[in-house]
């Protein structure tokens, strides 16, 4: 290996000490590359380089950032970085890779930089991408001619403020799923907002308990479309205003199951508590909140519980004990899994078992050590089955965990936060955002407000629409954690900055058709239909949109971006592929010509898919189809790659009684290859059968 000489860095941030390298090797897993592990002196940056072998560089740099809050720099390297193309995408897309823990370990602030929210939005990764590249001049004799950040959810707020605060540094930018609601620009103070639409995902959750499964029957291809039937006049006035505020229809399963949203009022609760009082103590105790004027809406779901705990479990205990594995503590294993693998935590006690099972509603509940070496410690249920509970929190807590706790020590299990949360999003309107207008009359406020609250300084500062280089937003229909509306904000803050006209000079936003905020694999899994049958992987999209975004900077070919329309707080994308645009095959399927069909037992249901590209993104160089929901696409129709526009027909018939959703996915490729392993651009659509 090339020996370094660091004695020449000269930091260009004086906030950073001089670099340094602890880690130097070459490594074969999962492929060949220099690694290289350091950080700044005097402060909690670490940094991970890794270098493709020379004849693999195109002079290009690329910066994955992390999602949630960030604080690891090996989440590119390792499993879950393979989610979204991992080193293997970068390398064969001529880059090396650069990953900071954007200046904090973990949950806890950089002592030094306390709760300055730049460090942690964007200098910690530039001056990453500085040293970076000063080694790289080293290890390949050249400089770096191109540099690309890129990121989603978390890692998509944060991209967009690297490209416009340290342009001396990136060439362009690619969020993805993230959120930069219009208002949120030009302005380096603390970034405010507590996520008040995920309170009404919550609530529309918690008030339809069950019911909620009707919604999502009636919202699934060959349902009634009306997801109101069936509901009270609360539960009806709830869930519309889910819609209104943005949430994607056809994602209802999610709201079922909520994952990385209950991670979010986990990460901040204590805060928003410590530091915004009124809230908490008023809807309980002052006319005009929920809590005081209808305590019955509430009551049923109250927990108070003083208890102790049986154990503490490590997520290895949740996989693998077998008094663990019952299906209603799935969704508590999977995310257990996720955030062990996410923050290399397997070695930390992430649940608890308790002696006495709560009665309430228990997603969101505070809990709270009373004993023990913890006492004191604030913890909160990301998800839990009676007596098992799966817990974050914020700062040393999230890193802690049960972390210390012994079987015996007291535990307190109270909900009233989070029921008051339910309802925050009511008393807690974005001025900004046309979505919560349906809670105002002339231009006032149905609810008595309370201050926004300032979001974690390791969400940055607010956004700016002032860039220098190019950036590709790429958004979900169907996230259900950053909703399609949290996508327009960025495309307003550079038009209101330059102009339409100028702002396509710098600015593209591309639409994901059924794309959820994490790939099918990782997803909470609905009853009776696997994920892959109605949600697609977005990786090939992301690595596609890279490249489009490298065209456009080193070769001047603009992207394509998609058509779509805004209403209801819906993104409506158009019927057919010339009219949508974009780079994702557009797919239609029938059952005996409709979306629905009823069979008898044994009787051939004609089967129908219609699947063609925009004008620009290739062909259709694949169609698998699935009949029975469980995700085997066990049938593969034979297609050469020439043809744009493709219709499918074939016949199924089942053998048992049944509600079945037949699936056909479809890929397509820029340059038609059939044997492509990467770029092959998905999407699905399904038909329902009922077979009596």
């Amino acid at each position: 290996m090339t020996s370094l000489g660091l004695d020449s860095y000269v930091v260009t941030d004086s906030f950073f000490g001089v670099p340094y390298i602890d880690e130097d090797e070459q490594r074969s897993e999962p492929v060949e590359h220099r690694y290289i592990h350091g950080g700044f002196e005097g402060t909690s940056t670490r940094f991970a380089l890794c270098y493709p072998p020379a004849a693999r560089w195109q002079g290009r740099l690329f910066q994955p950032l992390e999602g949630a809050n960030a604080g690891h720099e090996n989440v590119n390297t390792g499993p879950l970085g393979q989610v979204t193309g991992g080193l293997e995408m970068i390398f064969r897309m001529g880059g090396y890779a650069v990953e900071s823990n954007m200046g904090h370990i973990g949950d806890v602030m950089d002592p030094k930089a306390g709760p300055d929210p730049t460090i942690y939005g964007y200098r910690a990764a530039a001056e990453s991408a500085r040293f970076a590249k000063f080694v790289a001049a080293q290890i390949y004799g050249a400089p770096t001619a191109y540099a690309y950040v890129y990121g989603g959810s978390g890692g998509a707020r944060r991209s967009p403020l690297c490209l416009a605060y340290a342009p001396d540094v990136w060439d362009a930018a690619l969020p993805y799923m993230g959120d930069a609601q219009d208002g949120d620009y030009g302005d380096l103070r603390l970034l405010r907002n507590g996520t008040p639409n995920f309170s009404s995902m919550f609530n529309v959750q918690r008030v339809l308990g069950d019911k909620i499964h009707d919604v999502i029957d009636a919202m699934w291809p060959g349902g009634s479309g009306d997801p109101f039937a069936g509901l009270n006049t609360h539960q009806r006035e709830e869930l519309a205003n889910v819609y209104r505020i943005g949430y994607p229809r056809g994602d209802e399963s999610f709201i079922a199951q909520p994952m990385g949203q209950m991670w979010l009022w986990s990460s901040m609760a204590t805060r928003l508590q410590a530091d915004y009082p009124e809230y908490w103590e008023n809807f309980w105790t002052r006319p005009g909140h929920v809590g005081f004027d209808q305590p019955e809406l509430v009551r049923d779901d109250l927990i108070e519980l003083d208890t102790t705990v049986r154990r503490v479990l490590y997520a290895k205990d949740l996989l693998e004990d077998p008094t663990l594995q019952t299906a209603e503590l799935g969704q508590v294993r999977a995310l257990a899994a996720l955030f062990a693998a996410m923050n290399n935590m397997w070695h930390i006690p992430m649940a608890v078992q308790l002696d006495e099972v709560p009665t309430g509603y228990i997603l969101g509940a505070g809990v709270e050590l009373t004993s023990g070496a913890a006492a004191g410690r604030k913890l909160y249920v990301l998800n839990g089955h009676r007596d098992v509970l799966l817990v974050d929190s914020d700062g040393e807590a999230a890193n802690l965990r049960f972390t210390g706790v012994e079987p015996g020590d007291r535990i307190r299990v109270d909900n009233h936060a989070f029921l008051a949360y339910c309802y925050y999003y009511r008393h807690h309107l974005l001025p900004w955002e046309p979505e919560y207008d349906f809670l105002r009359v002339d231009g006032q406020p149905l609810y008595q407000q309370y201050e926004l609250p300032e979001m974690s300084p390791f969400m940055g500062v607010k956004h700016t629409g002032r860039i220098e280089g190019k950036l590709l937003w790429v958004h979900h229909t169907h996230d259900s954690s950053l909703w399609p509306p949290q996508g327009l904000g960025f495309k307003a803050n550079i038009e209101r900055e330059y102009g339409v006209e100028l702002a396509r000079t710098k600015f593209r936003l591309r639409w994901t058709e059924n794309a959820e905020h994490v790939p099918p694999n990782m997803a909470a899994s609905v009853p009776g239909r696997a994920n892959t049958t109605y949600l697609v992987d977005y990786q090939p999209i992301i690595e596609q949109s890279l490249a489009d975004l490298i065209d456009w900077v080193e070769n001047g070919v603009e992207p394509v971006d998609t058509e779509y329309d805004y209403r209801d707080g819906a993104i409506v994308l158009p019927a057919t592929a010339k009219e949508r645009r974009g780079i994702q095959p557009v797919v239609s399927v029938t059952a005996n010509g409709g979306s629905r069909a009823e069979v008898a037992v044994g009787e051939a249901v004609t089967l129908s898919a219609h699947a063609e590209t925009p004008p620009g993104a290739g062909t259709i160089i694949g169609l698998r189809w699935d009949f029975d929901g469980q995700g085997s696409f066990p049938r593969t129709e034979d297609l050469d790659g020439s043809q744009a526009e493709v219709t499918v027909t074939t016949t199924h018939a089942y053998d048992a009684p049944g509600t079945y959703f037949a699936t056909a996915l479809v890929e397509s490729h820029r340059d038609g290859d059939v044997a492509a392993t990467s770029r092959r651009i998905p999407n699905l659509a399904s038909a329902r059968i009922i077979v009596r």
